[in-house]
């Protein structure tokens, strides 16, 4: 699991999310529903966090969120069009959501090419009027990438958090 110094920080990081009005799902690919269980790991999480997909599949990326096959045979599931759209897909399977990250990435050690090396997580934040993309390469062993990616994750939240409560 997750260290226990990052999970110190969940009780604050859920009262700014619940003083934000925000419900929130995630859609993990590389992660596993790491960021799922960091965000309800704290007592009280249910007022904020709507749910979770695991989506390490293809498949389960079309079928869970609707990720087009189409969009996956021309990008790659580890490119910004497919993070785009599972963050669209959460929402739009999470009814009382208003909020989503997708996380999506080569946690390695193996599975990278030229263009995508070990490392590289792409993130998608979606609103109901938007959806923001990034990406990072982490470096380290798989496990460093996902517990980087979850950190990053988490921080990308409470950005939009603050954006939302500012509107």
């Amino acid at each position: 699991m997750l260290p226990d110094t990052f999970l110190a920080h969940m009780p604050d990081a859920l009262a700014r999310f619940r003083s934000a009005g925000c419900r929130i799902v995630t859609a993990e690919s590389c992660t596993g529903g790491l960021l799922a269980a960091a965000l309800t790991e704290a007592a009280g999480s249910s007022d904020v966090v709507a749910g979770g997909f695991v989506t390490y599949s293809n498949s389960m990326k079309t079928h869970a969120l609707g990720v087009s096959a189409k969009l996956l045979e021309q990008y790659g599931a580890v490119s910004r069009e497919v993070a785009a759209a599972m963050a669209q897909g959460a929402l739009a399977h999470a009814p009382d959501a208003n909020l989503s990250i997708a996380i999506t990435g080569i946690a390695g050690p193996g599975g990278a090419t030229r263009d995508k090396p070990v490392g590289l997580v792409w993130f998608a934040v979606g609103t109901s009027g938007a959806v923001d993309t990034v990406s990072h390469i982490f470096s380290g062993e798989r496990w460093d990438v996902r517990t980087q990616a979850v950190r990053t994750a988490l921080a990308l939240l409470l950005d939009h958090a603050g954006r939302l409560a500012a509107e």
